[in-house]
């Protein structure tokens, strides 16, 4: 893993907001794998004013994100929309999100690793890591092979996020170590997660530890 420290929140945000128009850069057909939460917001938004000054920024991109709550509300959905594909050129139909409202969850999941797989998979992954360790919605326990699957929810978890919700759908980690690079972002709020990071145990129980075994990790931390 290559370690990074930002001096403060805003930093961190810059830093990741630079290496994803960096790969856009370098590749405009890219495809991104994209989180929400807190943690990437700022990201965003120093994305959305980078796209504003640069023509045709997002055009060629694919995005898929990580991960979506069971039921109809697209909360996640609409946080990205909130937050960056209302504010860019992306063409909506290279926008990719789970839909936890389809009728038959499992051929959902499904048929989200069928359009990974289709795009070529995900070019540049962005996380955030959970106080538990947990990456996408993959909480402690959940087997390093696992494809995008439904999960349910822990109290803390939900909590941390402030849904209603009971459950989620989310990739994998096999499908997220699938990914060619991964940047993980975690905020000074996650120091004892971090340094469990750093210390190299891998463990199905820190779900994040199954990073240590991808020759591509940038992490960056505030």
């Amino acid at each position: 893993m290559n370690w990074e420290t930002a001096a403060d929140y805003a930093a961190l945000s810059q830093r990741a907001a630079e290496l994803l128009l960096d790969a856009i850069r370098r590749d405009p057909r890219i495809v991104l794998g994209l989180p929400t939460g807190r943690t990437p917001v700022g990201m965003y938004e120093r994305v959305v004013a980078e796209c504003t000054r640069a023509y045709h920024c997002f055009r060629d991109v694919t995005t898929f994100n990580l991960d979506e709550y069971v039921g109809p509300s697209r909360e996640y959905l609409n946080f990205m929309k909130s937050h960056l594909f209302d504010h860019i050129d992306i063409d909506p139909a290279n926008v990719h999100i789970p839909d936890g409202a389809a009728p038959d969850l499992d051929a959902e999941c499904a048929r989200y690793e069928r359009e990974i797989a289709a795009a070529g998979g995900i070019g540049l992954m962005f996380l955030g890591l959970g106080g538990n360790g947990h990456i996408a919605f993959n909480e402690p326990g959940t087997p390093f092979a696992s494809r995008t699957h439904v999960v349910p929810l822990r109290e803390e978890t939900r909590a941390a996020n402030a849904t209603a919700a009971t459950h989620a759908i989310t990739m994998g980690i096999a499908t997220i170590l699938e990914s060619r690079a991964v940047v993980l972002l975690a905020g000074a709020n996650k120091r004892a997660a971090i340094e469990r990071l750093r210390s190299g145990a891998v463990s199905e129980e820190f779900p994040a530890s199954a990073l240590s075994w991808h020759r591509n990790v940038h992490v960056i931390v505030a």
